[in-house]
């Protein structure tokens, strides 16, 4: 049990005096609710940290695509009439 609260650095007879504390301070009616709000609170974040955990993975999965690039017209030139090429023999009919 030593090596769960090691972050706090407390050992076994400074556990049973704070859960005495608690104990005497709410008394053994409020424990059961006590202990049943807790349990939910944690039960919602493991839940929370979940979902986001999942869809952050979900979109590093997601292939990305380029962004759209924007196409650049180049600026329309004046038109130029264009010469129509007359050709040196004129229709000819023939009967």
């Amino acid at each position: 049990m030593n090596t769960m609260f090691g972050l706090f650095n407390l050992g076994g007879g400074e556990i049973i005096l704070i859960l005495a504390l608690i104990l005497i301070l709410f008394g053994a009616r409020k424990l059961p609710e006590l202990a049943k709000g807790l349990g939910q609170g944690i039960k919602e974040f493991k839940k929370a940290t979940k979902e986001v955990t999942d869809e952050v993975q979900s979109a590093m999965d997601e292939p990305s695509s380029p962004p759209p690039q924007k196409r650049l017209t180049p600026n329309p030139q004046p038109e130029q009439p264009e010469t129509v090429a007359q050709s040196s023999s004129s229709p000819s009919t023939k009967a």
